[in-house]
């Protein structure tokens, strides 16, 4: 059974995978009001909701009600600058972007978390991720939707040389590993919102890149 979520709260929408998941929400007719808080001003559109700021700070000012939040937040080790800058996003602040989303009265999350997350991984990067989505499913959503994408290719607003010089490789991969689009992930993002279900679902990115074709 499929649903149309009316009112959505969307997290990164500057981001690779946030700006063509806005595109894709904004040209939805169904939806009637997307909340969209980012720090630096996106483009006006009679439906977005776009609060300017850290988004730390801008948390408790968000209102509802709300049916259905994206979460596409996250950073690098090397571009968060330390191990605890990187946990403080992807850990800490996506956590609080998720209870307040509850607090809205969100019965869906969507959250981009990472190819081989697990808590009990001896790499960090990895052992974030599985963290968080463990303390994401304690939170206890009608509906939680865990995307793990591979290698994420675009054109990014600050390039990484590392995942550049890899994309040609990683585009060769089969299963899993192979990358994915930011694109292609945005469309599965969206098909797996309006798909209605209970508890918790994982989609790793070989499923992702056959739900965004």
């Amino acid at each position: 059974m499929y649903l149309t979520p009316q009112r959505i709260l969307l997290a990164g929408a500057t981001g690779l995978t946030g700006e063509h998941l806005l595109d894709r929400l904004l040209n939805e007719r169904t939806v009637e009001r997307v909340l969209a808080p980012s720090r630096r001003p996106l483009a006006e559109h009679p439906h977005l909701e776009n609060p300017v700021g850290e988004l730390a700070d801008l948390l408790p000012q968000l209102q509802g009600p709300l049916d259905t939040a994206f979460c596409c937040l996250g950073t690098t080790i090397k571009q968060a600058g330390s191990q605890e800058a990187f946990r403080a996003v992807d850990y800490e602040l996506v956590l609080a972007f998720a209870e307040r989303a509850k607090a809205l009265g969100v019965r869906h999350l969507l959250v981009i978390s990472a190819l081989g997350a697990n808590a009990r991984s001896l790499v960090f990067y990895n052992r974030v991720k599985g963290e968080l989505e463990q303390a994401l499913q304690s939170l206890g959503f009608e509906q939680l939707t865990i995307a793990r994408p591979s290698l994420l290719l675009g054109n990014r607003s600050q390039p990484r040389p590392g995942e550049g010089l890899a994309a040609p490789l990683m585009r060769l991969i089969p299963g899993n590993y192979r990358a994915i689009e930011a694109c292609t992930l945005a469309r599965a993002l969206w098909r797996l919102a309006l798909e209605e279900g209970q508890g918790v679902r994982i989609v790793e990115s070989t499923e992702l890149r056959q739900l965004g074709r």
